[in-house]
């Protein structure tokens, strides 16, 4: 079953080939699944290498689209140097070329099911704040654990698009092992400075 997720982030991408959009573009084609579409276009990067100086903006734009989806905002907002983001034709066609690796997995594990989770009233706000946690930790400046964040919001945007409440407990539960991760990390750096240095050089 091919997954409506997967057919909008295909052709936003053979749009944004022929006709490079702004992120605001983007976000006001796909009204309000563009939430969760565009998350998932921002953080789709990050399972792959980026180039320099992209990650402020797409993990910025993720964090700021999830934060809102929390509070219950049905209609995003952006600031400009966010929402005036383009993205390259070369970038874009890499991420088309990567995005059937991704939603082949996500299109044999996800159907719509779990309704008293997936339907439940504050299942927005609370998917809106795991993501905006998880792109938390997706921006911090620890070399190569980019995609274990990135792997439980893409879970999320997903399971919420797709209205499967039990992809949704899975990406409550990658939310849980990201957040033990990280702060096995902050502890370990905090009885030694010089532990992350370590294991990163």
């Amino acid at each position: 079953m091919k997954l409506r997720f997967s057919e909008d982030i295909e052709t936003l991408l053979h749009c944004l080939l022929l006709h490079p959009l702004t992120v605001r573009e983007i976000l006001l084609q796909t009204s309000e699944r563009g939430f969760c579409l565009t998350i998932s276009l921002l953080v789709l990067p990050f399972l792959f290498p980026i180039p320099p100086g992209f990650s402020s903006i797409l993990g910025g734009g993720c964090l700021l689209l999830s934060l809102q989806m929390g509070l219950g905002r049905r209609s995003p907002w952006l600031p400009k140097f966010v929402a005036k983001f383009q993205f390259p034709r070369n970038f874009t066609a890499q991420l088309l070329k990567n995005l059937n690796k991704v939603t082949k997995n996500l299109e044999k594990v996800c159907c719509p099911r779990f309704f008293t989770v997936a339907n439940h009233p504050l299942v927005w706000r609370s998917n809106g704040f795991c993501m905006a946690w998880l792109a938390l930790l997706l921006m911090l400046p620890i070399p190569f654990t980019n995609p274990l964040p990135t792997i439980a919001i893409l879970i999320l945007a997903v399971a919420t698009l797709e209205k499967d409440g039990l992809l949704m407990c899975v990406g409550y539960g990658l939310t849980l092992v990201n957040t033990l991760f990280f702060g096995s990390l902050a502890y370990l750096a905090w009885q030694d400075p010089q532990f992350l240095p370590k294991i990163f050089q």
